[in-house]
């Protein structure tokens, strides 16, 4: 089977029952990953069914969200504010900083859940009953595919996600190049201009909004290393945002990410390269950093950092300390909250992820070397 846009647009509009996308400045990217999934993919039978079906039902809600907001404008009113995107380098700890702020009565953050079905079913009560169970069952799913994944990530279908998924539905989005092996795709996005996309998160982020009236007054904080490539586009999209950018040495987050890399592109793919995945994502993050510093130099005032030793370390110090830098005062309710998590985070984790650079064509001494420019001013 050979993907083609039309016949993957044509399936949605017969199941989406309309044909308004609005604006289909989407079909380009959409075009690109195409070509690159049917040219590089190496994609397995099942691999093939899985992404025709994901493809398709992620057009099917481009159509609902346009649906919806003609139905209900007042949507387009919604006003989202963002305190900050977290993002650095995948493993540096963001995940954690993440959860945490999530959890803190003051900020709200994209559920899991929602990330994967962000809009009501037809009939569906307020509870949103019926897409948690479908998230939880794809969550099962997924783990089933992937088991030694809960040995990277803490995987849950209720906690808070990346909003990257949600990026996603306008097919220009890191998930794609760490689920598939599609290089080209992955170099072409580095300069496409993503401002659309980012438009069009802020429409995702009012529909949740405008489905639950808890989020009512609070801010949004956001997370996904896939906000390095556009960092410029979220600060002017989101102007009261502020970026929190995680730090590690390399030389571990590298391998790391291209071990869970691997783990995904499994799923899709038998003829998954390690060496090829390590070596692609160690040269896809090196640039990343070399141009990500410019927006820094640029921008300083809309930056803070944390660290990865000091997050592991000393967890609640350092999310009162990120807080604070939000111009946000964290108090009894958040120190309570954050509690909790740290207990729920420990129950969750399962096993030791092992691996190494060699693994993946790589080795600690090039790395140190290649990322010195990154650990001289960082770490």
């Amino acid at each position: 089977m050979t993907l083609a846009v039309d016949e993957l647009v044509k399936a949605a509009v017969d199941k989406g029952g309309t044909a308004d996308f609005g604006d289909e400045w989407f079909l380009e990217p959409l075009a690109v990953l195409v070509q690159s999934l049917n040219d590089e993919g190496r994609l397995s039978e099942i691999g093939e069914q899985m992404t025709a079906r994901r493809l398709t039902a992620l057009l099917v809600d481009r159509l609902r969200l346009r649906a919806l907001q003609r139905e209900h404008p007042e949507i387009l009113d919604e006003d989202v504010r963002l305190a900050a995107e977290i993002c650095g380098l995948p493993r540096t700890g963001s995940t954690l900083l993440h959860r945490l702020l999530a959890a803190s009565p003051q900020l709200t953050s994209t559920a899991s859940w929602e990330c994967s079905y962000p809009l009501p079913f037809p009939g569906e009560g307020p509870d949103a009953s019926e897409r948690k169970r479908r998230a939880r069952e794809r969550m099962e799913a997924f783990l089933a595919l992937s088991p030694e994944f809960a040995q990277i990530h803490t995987v849950t279908w209720d906690g808070a996600e990346e909003d990257v998924l949600l990026v996603d539905r306008s097919f220009t989005s890191m998930s794609f190049d760490s689920f598939y092996w599609v290089p080209s795709y992955g170099i072409w996005l580095r300069s496409f201009d993503q401002s659309k996309a980012y438009g069009e998160l802020r429409e995702w982020l009012q529909v949740l909004q405008w489905q639950d009236a808890s989020r009512a007054g609070r801010r949004w904080v956001l997370k996904s290393p896939h906000h390095l490539t556009a960092a410029n586009t979220v600060l002017d999209t989101f102007p009261d945002c502020r970026i929190v950018m995680t730090h590690r040495s390399p030389v571990q987050a590298v391998p790391s990410y291209a071990s869970m890399v691997m783990s995904m592109t499994s799923q899709f793919s038998d003829a998954a390269d390690p060496v090829a995945i390590g070596r692609y994502w160690s040269e896809r993050f090196q640039e990343t950093l070399l141009s990500f510093a410019s927006v820094r130099e640029s921008r300083p005032d809309r930056f803070v950092d944390v660290h990865f030793k000091a997050m592991l370390a000393e967890p609640l110090q350092e999310v009162r300390r990120v807080m604070t830098a939000l111009d946000m005062t964290p108090g009894a309710a958040d120190d309570a909250a954050w509690e909790a998590y740290l207990a729920q985070n420990r129950a969750e984790r399962h096993g030791k992820h092992d691996y190494t650079a060699e693994t993946f064509g790589l080795s600690d001494d090039q790395l140190a070397k290649d990322f010195a420019f990154y650990t001289e001013a960082y770490l």
